[in-house]
């Protein structure tokens, strides 16, 4: 069994990659890509057209999510508060909302869009999103009870928790820092353990 393995090993082993394309599947076409191209960024690209007040948000809200996050978005159980926190994010126990934790209002949208409605809940239709958003908003005391949010002024919202993030810059700083040969001339003559994890916190 064993000589076998290392055979058909042996033979897998030394098997060029395919040159050619094996002619099978197809290119996708438009609308099958537009299908899975839901995702909104923060600067609004793929926000869909549509709008939503705070009072209609409360009544999806309280008909769609209060069961698992609480009439006023406070949580229930095991399910996570969605609303407060603000002012926590140092504490040894902070709570993370969408007014204390989250960078940017694309994610609550997307969020809501992506899981939100998919197995938890039913599925909302654009301006009831919108709609829940504002009441999210509301909720944190981000926005007055009169407020509508619609793709015209969904950028203009920034929330508290915005400048605790920043871009991934790891191909531009420390790429470059740790790609160069190792030294290999004037080494140490001897390698000694100054430290170990028994006495690490003597």
């Amino acid at each position: 069994m064993l000589k076998s393995l290392s055979l058909i090993v042996a033979v897998l082993a030394g098997m060029p990659l395919a040159a050619e394309p094996m002619g099978l599947g197809r290119d996708a076409m438009p609308d099958e890509i537009a299908a899975w191209d839901i995702d909104v960024r923060p600067d609004g690209l793929g926000l869909p057209a549509g709008s939503g007040s705070v009072a209609f948000g409360e009544e999806v809200f309280v008909e769609s999510c209060a069961t698992c996050h609480g009439d006023f978005a406070e949580g229930v159980g095991r399910y996570p508060a969605l609303a407060g926190g603000i002012g926590t994010l140092q504490d040894e126990r902070p709570t993370r909302t969408v007014g204390s934790f989250y960078p940017y209002l694309s994610t609550v949208w997307d969020f809501i869009n992506r899981a939100m409605t998919v197995g938890y809940g039913p599925e909302l239709s654009d301006d009831e999103i919108y709609a829940v958003t504002a009441y999210l908003l509301y909720s944190n005391d981000l926005v007055g009870d009169d407020f509508v949010l619609s793709r015209e002024n969904f950028t203009s919202i920034h929330l508290p928790n915005e400048d605790g993030f920043y871009m991934d810059n790891r191909a531009q700083v420390e790429l470059p820092r740790f790609r160069h040969h190792a030294c290999m001339s004037d080494c140490k003559s001897s390698v000694e353990i100054t430290m170990t994890v028994e006495n690490l916190g003597e």
